[in-house]
């Protein structure tokens, strides 16, 4: 199973958490999201992860993704 950390900017709320929760959750091979809203960053668990897909779908939700996280 591959993990990845992402800073994500302009997270303000629980309604943020729940937005980027749900739109990386669609993102190919992501088996689990898990948002912390304090630290500001994302970590994103499951098989083959793509990278851009998760950038992505980050971005539909309206924020900011920054370089991986370390973890």
């Amino acid at each position: 199973m591959s993990e990845n950390r992402y800073r994500v900017t302009g997270m303000t709320c629980g309604h943020c958490v729940a937005s980027v929760t749900e739109e990386v959750s669609k993102a190919p091979g992501v088996d689990q999201v898990e948002v912390d809203l304090a630290g500001g960053t994302v970590l994103v668990r499951g098989g083959e992860l793509d990278d851009i897909a998760i950038r992505a779908a980050v971005a539909e939700a309206g924020y900011t993704v920054s370089e991986p996280a370390a973890a």
